[in-house]
């Protein structure tokens, strides 16, 4: 097994000898076009360079392995987050915008989600939105380790969120029924076992609990669950007293 830290990124340029017919960039587009497609099981060398029309070596000439590969797919599609620059808005609008842009990258590209932690993220793209992240936390009070706790908290919720969206989507386009049709279809066993779970029952049924729409739902939770992390931020910066240290 490779070492965590043999990154595409760290490594020395390979020599390389003769003309390559295709460049990185188009590589990797192509790589992206069939993750999206079919996930990272569904990528391979062979298959890239059967749909790029090429043969491997061709690949070889700009990728070592599959994992390069995949490195460099999803540093290419970090590219597709903004982050606002420090002064253009107020900082709880600037990181919503950076957790809205994340998730909507990752429900887009869902392949993602199992690539984040395996390798290091640490391409140019990334560490573009990671310098602006920075500036964006440092200039509304966050210093230090706090800092790190905060940034991790905001995109673990975007994960988190992402990551059960991405897997619910998935099996309804898997069963080839719309989700108002799984719905009904587990009704009832949900009515014959009201009685057993009373508490959850009586939630399922008030507000139109039972009706509401997946997208709707997950729309909703996220930003619920956002702005709640936000305000618990923001009592946080206001609150501290002045003697307050990142350590305390």
């Amino acid at each position: 097994m490779a070492d965590f830290t043999d990154s595409v990124w760290t490594r020395p340029a390979r020599a390389r000898t003769g003309q390559p017919t295709l460049s990185r960039e188009q590589i990797v587009r192509a790589a992206i076009e069939l993750l999206d497609a079919e996930g990272a099981a569904g990528l391979s060398m062979r298959r890239l360079g059967a749909r790029l029309g090429s043969g491997a070596t061709s690949l070889y000439w700009h990728v070592a392995t599959k994992d390069d590969l995949l490195e460099l797919a999803v540093d290419e599609v970090m590219g597709e987050v903004y982050v606002p620059e420090v002064g253009d808005t107020p900082w709880r609008i600037g990181v919503s915008v950076l957790a809205n842009g994340l998730r909507t990258m990752l429900l887009r590209h869902p392949w993602v989600i199992g690539q984040l932690g395996t390798r290091p993220t640490i391409g140019p793209n990334v560490l573009r939105m990671s310098n602006r992240s920075v500036a964006l936390l440092s200039a509304a009070g966050f210093t230090g380790p706090t800092l790190s706790h905060v940034h991790s908290l905001i995109t673990a919720h975007v994960i988190g969120a992402a990551t059960t969206e991405a897997a619910v989507g998935a099996a309804i386009r898997r069963s080839g029924k719309s989700a108002a049709e799984l719905r009904k279809s587990l009704e009832p066993f949900m009515e014959k076992t009201a009685e057993q779970y009373p508490e959850y029952a009586r939630w399922r049924e008030e507000d139109g609990v039972i009706d509401m729409q997946p997208d709707r739902v997950f729309d909703e939770s996220f930003v619920f669950g956002l702005d709640r992390i936000l305000d618990g931020l923001d009592l946080w910066l206001t609150g501290r007293p002045p003697a307050t240290t990142d350590g305390d």
